[in-house]
């Protein structure tokens, strides 16, 4: 993969736009991860969003950096990225999920990231350096990911249903208010395993193209404990 020459100002620069999407990320897919907590009155507000926090976190200890290798080396070839493609495709992102979240439609981050990342791409060097594979993958789980939810939601429910049609509603409530916890916490981490490995894959592009970290090295640890 061939380098290009990038300041340490506009590496860090982007560094912080990619930071500034991930905050964005945040606010715009957080909120479904204390939703239920915070409306069933488990929680206060801020006690859901400091127990989203800290699962968030804890995820890095958890999951591998799947998503980031994807993301990082499995959409585009790496050897077009420069900082402008980076910047595009970060602009681009923050740029829909500021219209998706003012108008309240409950759009992924995830695929506004990989679009910007592909647009930028197509802008810059046309299809070629698209990686079929990836792309098809990010695709295809736009329509699998909804449809696995749902059977598997329902079919939780039916056996939540059936294991608790003879308790009192007392006793349901107690346990269900306790169980909404970790249900809570399991969504946080998932956000943490996933969605935040979104911006570690971008960065660590943007330090590849830059020649900052090589092909083969693994991704620096405060990339990941930034994201």
């Amino acid at each position: 993969m061939e380098t290009v020459q990038i300041g340490f100002w506009v590496i860090a620069g982007l560094v912080v736009v990619a930071l500034l999407f991930d905050f964005m990320n945040g606010f715009h897919d957080a909120a479904n991860a204390i939703a239920t907590v915070v409306s069933t009155g488990v929680l206060k507000p801020h006690q859901a969003v400091a127990w989203a926090a800290f699962f968030n976190f804890v995820a890095l200890f958890v999951f591998q950096l799947k998503v980031a290798s994807t993301v990082g080396k499995g959409i585009i070839d790496p050897s077009v990225v420069d900082h402008y493609l980076i910047f595009g495709a970060l602009l681009g992102a923050i740029a829909w999920n500021v219209v998706t979240w003012y108008y309240g439609i409950p759009s992924s981050s995830s695929h506004a990231l990989i679009g910007g990342i592909v647009g930028a791409a197509i802008a810059k060097a046309g299809t070629d350096p698209l990686i079929a594979a990836g792309i098809w993958k990010t695709v295809a789980f736009i329509i699998i990911s909804p449809l696995f939810g749902y059977l598997l939601g329902s079919l939780i429910l039916v056996v939540v249903a059936w294991i608790c049609r003879n308790k009192t509603q007392r006793r349901v409530d107690k346990w269900f208010r306790r169980l909404q916890l970790v249900s809570a916490a399991m969504y946080s981490l998932g956000h943490g395993g996933n969605d935040a490995q979104k911006t570690v894959g971008i960065i660590w592009m943007l330090l590849l193209a830059a020649g900052v970290t090589a092909h083969g090295d693994p991704v620096p640890m405060w990339v990941v404990v930034l994201c």
